[in-house]
């Protein structure tokens, strides 16, 4: 599990791809809501922004940097699957068709049937 979110070697298909987005939004989720509690739901912008002190600003920060490892480890290892070098990622960076791309690319086409230059095929393996 450590080599696939953490490390840029390999491939990923995309089940592990969709998985990890999932897994990332729901201990967001969960993260959020524990920090807020109710004060989210007294809708008083002066509750809710004393809810967030100093160490909720720590952890959301440690948090966001730890998610933002894994999401682009997990795409380099998807641009892998499709015989594409990692540094496809930066698509991103493109304005509008960058992530249009990138959630086209790495959501929802294909990866190369068979080995590759990343590595054997995830899913024949299977």
């Amino acid at each position: 599990m450590a080599n696939l979110l953490f490390s840029f070697q390999g491939r990923a298909n995309r089940a592990k791809f969709w998985l990890v987005a999932l897994g990332i939004v729901v201990v967001e989720v969960i993260l959020f809501a524990a920090i807020l509690g109710g004060a989210a739901m007294s809708g008083d912008p002066e509750e809710i922004a004393s809810a967030i002190g100093p160490v909720a600003g720590v952890v959301i920060f440690v948090f966001v940097v730890i998610a933002t490892w894994i999401s682009i480890a997990v795409a380099v290892k998807r641009y892998h699957d499709r015989d594409k070098s990692g540094w496809w990622v930066l698509i991103v960076l493109v304005p509008i068709i960058g992530g249009l791309w990138y959630l086209i690319e790495c959501g929802f086409l294909r990866g190369t049937p068979g080995p590759n230059s990343y590595g054997p095929d995830l899913l024949a393996a299977a």
